[in-house]
């Protein structure tokens, strides 16, 4: 049912309406999606189940994107990511203030002791308000803090929001863009890292491949490999510190 919830709302977790006046505000306010099917509360009581059961080390955070270790990504997360002792927390169509809402909620509960958190958040705010980058990188700054006041011995990996859109001139790559060169200011390199991969996603002159990314936002396998290969040995290296 996961699997095919994933398929069938990658549309929507992408989708684009025009900017509305009070976005600015929104990714700073914590709330479930409203707008969708019963699926996403199952999925956040499925997650919220997860974290109560523990024996993680490794905590993956996001959308679509992230939850696609669960369908494209599924043979490289077995193969690459699950031997780190890693759990699952995406849910399709999240943005910031759904995130920081389901932190809230149950996905940091008592039992979940995750050495590491790896987040990546925000292409949905793009994607779904244009909200500026500014409000985007505010939302994953009180992400981190939420982490932080939780689960305080966690270190948290923060990556760039990857790329979208075929050309560098697209305007949602450019409006992530832009929201990474300050999300990147949050690091601190003790407990606060930032990585951004998104090279290895791209050619030389910029372009994203369908090859890559069939919709150019969410990748396939041989995508989900490349960020694997990008993400684990830096996921390696703080579990060890």
């Amino acid at each position: 049912m996961v699997r095919f919830h994933l398929l069938s709302l990658l549309t929507f977790a992408c989708c684009l309406a025009p900017l509305s006046s009070q976005a600015q505000e929104l990714a700073l306010t914590p709330m479930p999606q409203t707008t969708v099917p019963k699926w996403w509360k199952d999925r956040s009581d499925l997650l919220n189940a997860r974290a109560k059961e523990g024996g993680f080390d490794v905590m993956f955070i996001g959308d679509s994107i992230t939850q696609g270790w669960e369908g494209a990504g599924k043979k490289v997360w077995e193969e690459k990511i699950a031997p780190l002792k890693a759990a699952n927390f995406g849910i399709s169509g999240d943005r910031v203030e759904q995130v920081l809402w389901r932190l809230q909620n149950g996905n940091l509960s008592e039992n979940a002791k995750p050495k590491v958190a790896v987040l990546m958040i925000g292409t949905n705010n793009t994607g779904h308000r244009r909200e500026k980058p500014e409000m985007i990188a505010a939302g994953v700054k009180a992400i981190i803090g939420e982490i932080q006041k939780r689960k305080p011995d966690t270190k948290i990996l923060v990556l760039a929001i990857f790329p979208r859109g075929a050309k560098t001139e697209d305007a949602l790559r450019k409006n992530n863009d832009a929201a990474n060169a300050l999300i990147k200011g949050y690091a601190d390199g003790k407990k606060v890292f930032y990585l951004d991969i998104n090279k290895v996603f791209l050619g030389p002159d910029g372009t994203l491949s369908k090859d890559i990314m069939p919709d150019l936002l969410h990748p396939k396998e041989k995508g989900y490999e490349m960020w694997a290969d990008a993400v684990v040995p830096e996921i390696k290296k703080l579990l060890a510190e």
